[in-house]
């Protein structure tokens, strides 16, 4: 089943709020996707919870003019604001995270790396020490021995209560759920302001971390230093070929099991 691209308010008090819609509109009614872009902000996972000074270094940042809001999926800091943009996917997997966390990680990946290949960018998949939010299935841009991270991905999974499961699931042997699979592109924006911003909210919550701004790139910088020229409306044909990509996707991981 093909994605149907859906729109949210993402100037909203939380732009994180399409989370839980997408989830709620996957479970009862197929693979959706969406496409947006956040103000300038950062978004951190649940587990900085831990971290006591997390309140008063969001009233802070907050202050700034730089909300720091709470994601559903794991992983790490990231920046978010003009220059960037998130594709969320979310659609219901019939199998176990153990089994498919991996294929979910490489069909988003797979998306994304054929909606740069045609904007003339050449990517791959593998970690990137010194980015942000760093991870298996960053995306990545440069030689494997010097890559820089132009895309990082997470997921997150619900189960789908036998209530509220489409007709056409009840009855099945295995669980159903919802997954949200999430990436964030650096299109244009500038990679020191961004790992300025991470910077200084870690210092302010004493995690130890930092990040490094040139183990990221932008797309435009990505096709600048390859000797490509950039053309002006580069934002746009990026996010026409995020679109398509995800109209070509491959079926998406335990489709098959429906």
């Amino acid at each position: 089943m093909p994605f149907h691209f859906v729109d949210f308010d993402t100037a909203a008090a939380n732009p994180l709020d399409a989370e839980e819609a997408l989830l709620a509109q996957a479970a009862s009614g197929g693979p959706v996707a969406h496409l947006w872009q956040a103000p300038v902000s950062l978004v951190v996972p649940r587990s900085y919870q831990r971290h006591a000074t997390l309140d008063a270094a969001r009233a802070e940042f907050a202050r700034r003019g730089c909300p720091v809001w709470l994601r559903l999926s794991g992983g790490g800091l990231v920046p978010q604001g003009p220059g960037i943009l998130n594709l969320s996917l979310a659609y219901p997997v019939r199998g176990a995270i153990g089994t498919l966390a991996d294929a979910v990680y490489l069909h988003l990946c797979e998306i994304l790396a054929e909606a740069l290949r045609s904007v003339d960018v050449q990517t791959h998949w593998q970690a990137v020490e010194g980015s942000f939010c760093d991870g298996r299935f960053n995306l990545a841009w440069g030689a494997a021995d010097d890559p820089r991270k132009i895309a990082g991905t997470a997921q997150y999974w619900r189960r789908v209560p036998d209530g509220q499961m489409p007709a056409q699931a009840a009855g099945a042997s295995s669980a159903l759920y919802v997954v949200l699979a999430h990436a964030v592109l650096l299109v244009d924006a500038d990679p020191v302001e961004i790992n300025r911003r991470a910077n200084d909210f870690e210092a302010m919550l004493g995690s130890g971390r930092h990040y490094e701004a040139d183990k990221v790139v932008s797309v435009a910088q990505a096709l600048a230093r390859q000797g490509t020229t950039v053309r002006a409306g580069l934002p746009e044909r990026v996010d026409e070929a995020l679109r398509a990509a995800v109209a070509a996707a491959p079926p998406t991981p335990g489709s098959g099991d429906f």
